[in-house]
C-alpha cells in the first residue's frame, strides 16, 4: 500500500503543478493585447489543460485505491473528499476558460484570475493539514 500512496502523492502533486500554472496563464492571457501573444498563450493553455487531464487521473484513481484500501476512517477524511470534490469542479472549470480564451469570449479581467489562482492554494492548504494532522 506504500507504493500506491507514493504514487498518489507523485500524481496530487504534479496534478497541483498545472493547477497552480494554469490560472497564472490565464492571469497573462486576460492581460495580453497582442494577437501573436494571445495565440502562443492558447497554445500554452491547451496543452496543458490536455496534460493534466491525465495526472488528475490517475491522482484520483490512486486516491481510490487508498480509499478502497483503508476505508474512511476520521472524519478529517469528509471535509477532505469535500474539497476534492471542489478540486475537481475547479479543474473543469479552468477547462471551461481555456475554451473561452480559445474563441476569444473571455470577459474577466486578470485581477479575477488572480484570486482564482488562489482557490488550489487555499485547498492544498486545508487538505494537507486535514490529512498530516487529523484534527476530527
Amino acid at each position: 500500500m506504500l507504493w500506491v500512496k507514493a504514487f498518489h502523492i507523485i500524481f496530487v502533486t504534479s496534478w497541483f503543478a498545472g493547477l497552480f500554472y494554469l490560472p497564472r496563464l490565464l492571469v497573462n492571457h486576460a492581460m495580453v493585447t497582442d494577437v501573436a501573444t494571445s495565440e502562443r498563450l492558447k497554445l500554452m493553455e491547451r496543452k496543458l489543460y490536455r496534460f493534466m487531464f491525465p495526472l488528475a487521473v490517475l491522482a484520483l484513481s490512486f486516491g481510490l485505491w487508498l480509499w478502497l484500501g483503508y476505508g474512511v476512517t476520521g472524519k478529517w477524511m469528509h471535509p477532505k473528499l469535500t474539497l476534492v470534490a471542489v478540486l475537481v469542479a475547479y479543474h473543469f472549470y479552468c477547462g471551461k476558460l481555456v475554451n473561452d480564451f480559445k474563441h476569444d469570449r473571455n470577459t474577466r479581467s486578470h485581477i479575477w484570475y488572480r484570486w482564482f489562482n488562489e482557490l488550489p492554494v487555499v485547498a492544498l492548504t486545508i487538505i494537507v493539514i486535514l490529512v498530516v494532522v487529523k484534527p476530527f
